[in-house]
């Protein structure tokens, strides 16, 4: 298979056809190079706060319920653009009101049939605790798709060990982020190898890039796409499939190979994901030794 993963800037929106052109511009031009999957990254729904005027996209508040409000017509958007052009999209998140509480963090899934499903994040930076109030959302899920299992850590949660391991059966892990400087960039694509490393798959990682000084939420963005695997048999040796450009924005794409991933899982050089187990009696064993 042949996935796009983007870094993507934000722009501000004068209407609504605006962003549907964009958006159907990217689509089309990941799919116009043969990928299937198209990964988005974390918050890059903010730019819809843009399209209730300057006093909303720069309220911290204000823009949070306003993107939420724009998500249902750009659920259809994907949708439609998922089946004309026959590709998974992992939509760019957003803030999410969905219940009595405050909003969970929500990047929805699209599939070439009409389908569609989400993620939510599971455990908040600080920033999204406070200033924000963004909630945990939902359960993990695993999407079992016609290019295999497929899961999401969003951002942070891509950053804890025993998230990814609850994905498991994954055969692809997508980790849409955004991150403020380079160190978040680099938090974030570390977890998102070790993953592969422990999983003993592929990870895909979009980032958010750009300056926007309308925006008190995704003001300063710093990332890059790639796409990670084992640094095994069957894959490189670093386990960089595909790295763009750091803050250039645009797609990055790579071939995938199914079978590299079924092939390291049962005769890998190691082993990890099968001797996962073998760390819990060890490390509840620890021996305090005076020196």
């Amino acid at each position: 298979m042949k996935i796009a993963t983007a870094a993507y800037p934000l722009d501000w929106l004068d209407s609504w056809a605006q962003y549907e052109d964009k958006l159907a511009a990217w689509v089309s031009e990941a799919a116009g190079h043969g990928a299937e999957l198209l990964v988005f990254p974390e918050y890059g729904a903010m730019e819809l706060s843009t399209l209730d005027g300057a006093a909303v996209a720069g309220d911290l508040e204000r823009s949070i319920q306003a993107v939420s409000d724009w998500m249902q017509d750009a659920q259809a958007l994907h949708t439609r653009l998922a089946q004309e052009y026959g590709v998974y999209i992992l939509g760019a998140s957003a803030p999410v009101v969905d219940g009595p509480g405050r909003p969970v963090n929500r990047a929805a899934f699209y599939a070439p049939d009409g389908a569609q499903d989400h993620q939510d994040k599971q455990i908040m930076t600080r920033f999204e605790r406070d200033p924000w109030g963004i909630a945990p959302g939902g359960p993990l899920k695993l999407f079992d798709t016609a290019l295999g299992k497929i899961g999401v850590l969003i951002c942070y949660d891509s950053e804890f060990p025993l998230l990814g391991r609850a994905l498991q059966e994954a055969d692809l892990i997508l980790v849409p982020s955004c991150t403020e400087a380079l160190s978040g960039y680099w938090r974030v694509r570390i977890g998102a190898m070790s993953r592969a490393l422990e999983n003993q798959c592929v990870t895909v990682m979009a980032s958010l890039v750009g300056n926007n000084d309308w925006s008190e939420a995704v003001d300063m963005n710093t990332g890059m796409g790639g796409i990670f695997g084992p640094p095994d048999i069957g894959f490189p040796q670093t386990g960089v499939l595909a790295e763009g450009v750091l803050n250039q924005p645009g797609w990055t794409y790579a071939e995938v190979d199914p079978a590299a991933i079924a092939h390291v899982r049962a005769d890998g050089r190691v082993l990890n994901r099968t001797h996962w187990a073998e760390q819990k009696p060890r490390a509840n064993s620890v021996t305090m030794c005076p020196l």
